[in-house]
């Protein structure tokens, strides 16, 4: 495995920026994904890493290599495309066997067989060799797409919604199959998703894309907790974040400057009526089994949350509502920090009549949301 590195990477179509100046590491055994929704510039940064596309300005390397005038089939990497691209006519056995047959990878039959039955029984469908490739499930069928980018053990794998394709239950399956496969392989991945779900389960650090632009990479759990503004908030978090003015809610700590409040669910509290509380009106009520979506009216505003599904509430019923430590957003969008708790630390800060130190790398336990 390698690292892959780009460097103030821009692409545009006409007048049009597909990409406009991304700078991201994918470190040696890393799993990056990319996150954004159609149009944000996902596959087309894959495209210039694998070279499918030409950066018109910025530099793409992989193992410290530079890449900018190396081909495609020079480059060593795999790349799982979102429809499955099998060969109809051929076995499974033959599908993953495949890139090992062609001219620049060519290796003997004995390896050949070795590697794809180490890699179909790595990826469960070690049964299914002998069958061809039309008469597989749809989540086998993905399988072996995956299967045959496995196989050649290039320097990087690059994976463009391989799951989007498939229903819910084969998406959760395949997630944790990816997951598992990328521990076992310290395999170096760049993937791309608009599935919040799918960035938050398998990434070990998560890009967010806003039409083309890197606008912020963090662990899953800081681009949750901490994202840099009001798109990146919008990106994560199921139900979606409520975006409400301030004062809608009292919020007695919100920092100076707050113009929009972020509240998730984990943000919003149902009770008793109390100093920063205020009434709210029950609009509808979704069960889901192990938890119930609330929809609340609230000044002319709906909120969502999630509740206990025994709790009590009917359509009609009036609750209270109130804030705890909500996101905090200026008026242009960028996140404010909350000051800390009284008598908590803020990040970085030390104790009274100690003397600071050089920050350490960023936990993921900071001070506030």
């Amino acid at each position: 495995m390698a690292e892959v590195v780009l460097n103030g990477v821009s692409r545009r179509y006409g007048a049009t920026a597909a990409v406009e100046d991304i700078s991201l590491t994918v470190g040696d055994g890393e799993l990056v994904v990319l996150l954004g929704p159609t149009g944000a510039g996902k596959t087309t940064t894959l495209r210039l890493v694998a070279g499918l596309e030409r950066p018109d300005v910025g530099t793409v390397s992989i193992g410290g290599c530079p890449m900018t005038d190396v081909p495609p089939a020079g480059r060593d990497v795999a790349f799982v495309f979102q429809q499955f691209s099998l060969y109809p006519h051929l076995t499974v056995f033959d599908n993953l066997a495949f890139p090992l047959r062609s001219p620049l990878h060519r290796e003997p039959e004995s390896a050949i067989r070795a590697r794809v039955q180490e890699v179909a029984a790595l990826l469960r469908i070690d049964h299914k060799l002998a069958n061809r490739a039309t008469r597989l499930s749809g989540g086998e069928m993905q399988r072996v797409a995956i299967g045959r980018a496995l196989v050649r053990r290039p320097a990087a794998y690059l994976m463009d919604e391989p799951l989007s394709s498939l229903d819910a239950k084969l998406r959760a399956e395949l997630r944790l199959e990816l997951k598992r496969i990328k521990d076992e392989l310290g395999a170096t991945i760049l993937y791309v998703t608009h599935d919040q779900i799918e960035a938050m389960t398998l990434a070990t650090r998560i890009g967010v894309l806003d039409h083309g632009r890197l606008v912020q990479t963090g662990t899953p759990r800081e681009v949750y907790e901490r994202p840099r503004n009001i798109h990146v908030a919008g990106r994560l978090g199921t139900p979606a974040i409520n975006l409400i003015p301030a004062g809608l809610l009292p919020d007695p700590d919100a920092p100076p400057g707050t113009h929009t409040v972020g509240a998730r669910t984990e943000h919003l509290r149902i009770g008793a009526a109390g100093p920063h509380g205020r009434p709210a009106l029950v609009r509808r009520v979704e069960h889901l089994g192990d938890q119930s979506h609330v929809h609340l009216e609230i000044g002319g505003r709906t909120l969502v949350l999630l509740a206990d599904p025994h709790a009590p509430l009917r359509v009609g019923d009036v609750v209270a509502v109130e804030l705890e430590s909500p996101l905090c957003f200026g008026s242009d969008g960028e996140r404010i920090d909350r000051p800390p708790p009284a008598g908590q630390l803020a990040v970085g800060q030390p104790p009274a009549g100690q003397p600071a130190v050089p920050a350490a790398a960023p936990s993921l336990r900071r001070a506030g949301p």
